[in-house]
């Protein structure tokens, strides 16, 4: 089977459905496509959840441009469209004479990348502030607008306003060849499930593949950069932990990345973590016993007490790592552009990524005609600062089963599961369920609740 597009887009991580919400916007034929089951099923769902503000990038690089243009898009598309964000804002903490001499650096930094809120603060205020912080903390610079947010739901949000306008997300799809003739690519797919082949011919196609974008160009003999997946692992403690932190606890930068902070979530745990380690294996999402020993010892100088608390899951990630600190985004000959190199900024940069993308795409001759309106959605706010259903006396009164909790420990409804189902872009795991609802992902891991969330999901 062979089909024709103006637009194809591979990869279907929070980049991808970026762009495949902008493209929806115009008159074109666009297809996204992904080899997993769900969208953000990769590097894109376990992120450290933050809304950066950029303070901290390199000055005039294009990551400090989008990310400085994303965090106000992000911001304001969460609010629009009822994403959990709460304002904590963060703290990054000097432990060493060393990163004490750095503070007026980064707040100078922050200043070039446009960021003027940045304050050094004593150990006194620090301390006043966060009590629960360990001994030793010789200051810390303020970053009052680095704020949490919900880390799935704008993927969601980005594909499902992208499929109601019309835009084919094909999951399960993996790309196994690409052929370039003068006027379109042939991108040859095989079906994860079925094994069945399908020719994919498009006009103009956009490399957003995450780990394997390098790969994917590869396929076109492209080879500016290499990905090296880097693993951050990250552990969880339980709800009861929340009090203990009231900031988001950032450490002095390295080459390697933002280290190793201290986090309060929106679904109301505390999450340590990353770690960052290069590997070889772009499949290792697997913890490590010493990933998990290195935060543990990190996390008893910075918070001691909350060792204490219960971990209630570790996660990892890769990180698509290149040899450039800096975003890899460039337009190619023959219509073809790649995303690649976007590490832990990639979801607060991704609607400044895709608007960034289809101004490139613009000087190459696509035409976009007229904007039109995408459908004004509302997504089920999973925060835990918000008016969640079981809560909802309204919600209930008009349909008892928003009342009716399944997962005890993270109170996600009937109602809810049943609307996350039966949505326009459906989950095909638990996990993809959990992402949107948070049902199976508290501290009983699903012990309870798994067989009927199981039974739901196969109805």
């Amino acid at each position: 089977m062979n089909k024709k597009y103006d637009l194809a887009i591979i990869g279907a991580g929070v980049i991808g459905c970026a762009i495949a919400r902008e493209a929806a916007k115009y008159n074109l034929t666009t297809v996204l496509i992904d080899a997993a089951s769900d969208v953000g099923e990769g590097t894109s769902k376990a992120n450290t959840a933050i809304l950066h503000t950029g303070f901290d990038m390199t000055p005039g690089s294009l990551e400090s441009k989008l990310v400085s243009s994303g965090y106000h898009l992000l911001y304001k598309y969460a609010t629009d469209h009822n994403i959990a964000v709460e304002k904590l804002g963060g703290l990054l903490v000097a432990w060493s004479d060393e990163q004490l001499e750095n503070l007026p650096k980064l707040k100078q930094k922050a200043i070039e990348n446009g960021y003027l809120e940045c304050e050094i603060i004593t150990p006194a205020q620090l301390y006043e502030l966060e009590p629960n912080l360990g001994q030793g903390a010789l200051g810390a610079l303020t970053v009052p607008g680095e704020w949490i947010i919900d880390p799935w739901n704008p993927i969601v949000a980005y594909a499902t306003q992208a499929k109601l306008a019309g835009v084919e997300i094909s999951l399960n799809t993996k790309v196994v060849d690409i052929k370039n003739t003068d006027s379109s690519f042939n991108i040859t797919t095989s079906n994860t499930i079925t094994n069945q082949s399908e020719i994919i011919c498009t006009s103009y196609l956009i490399n957003s593949a995450g780990l394997y974008a390098d790969e994917i160009d590869n396929l076109l003999g492209i080879k500016n950069f290499t990905i090296t997946p880097r693993r951050g692992e990250l552990i969880v403690f339980d709800k009861l932990a929340r009090t203990l932190i009231n900031h988001v606890i950032l450490p002095v930068p390295s080459a390697m990345g933002k280290g190793v902070l201290i986090s309060p979530t929106v679904f109301g745990n505390i999450m340590l973590g990353p770690t960052a380690e290069n590997l070889d294996d772009k499949t290792a999402t697997g913890s490590s016993n010493i990933g998990l020993k290195s935060l543990m010892e990190k996390g008893a100088k910075i918070a001691p007490k909350l060792l204490d608390e219960e971990i209630t899951a570790t996660y990892a990630g890769l990180r698509s790592a290149t040899e450039s600190s800096d975003y890899q985004i460039k337009l190619h000959p023959n219509n073809y552009l790649t995303v690649g190199g976007i590490r832990s900024t990639g979801l607060t940069a991704s609607l400044a990524i895709a608007e960034y993308v289809f101004e490139l795409l613009t000087k190459s001759g696509l035409q976009l005609g007229n904007k039109k309106q995408l459908a004004d959605i509302k997504m089920n706010n999973i925060g835990e600062a918000s008016l969640r259903p079981y809560q909802d006396e309204q919600k209930i009164a008009a349909n008892s089963d928003y009342g009716k909790v399944i997962c005890h420990c993270e109170k996600s409804t009937y109602q809810e599961i049943v609307d996350a189902l039966t949505s326009t872009l459906p989950p095909a795991t638990l996990g993809g369920l959990g992402r949107r609802t948070r049902a199976g992902i508290g501290r009983c891991a699903g012990f309870y609740c798994h067989s009927e969330l199981r039974k739901l999901l196969e109805k």
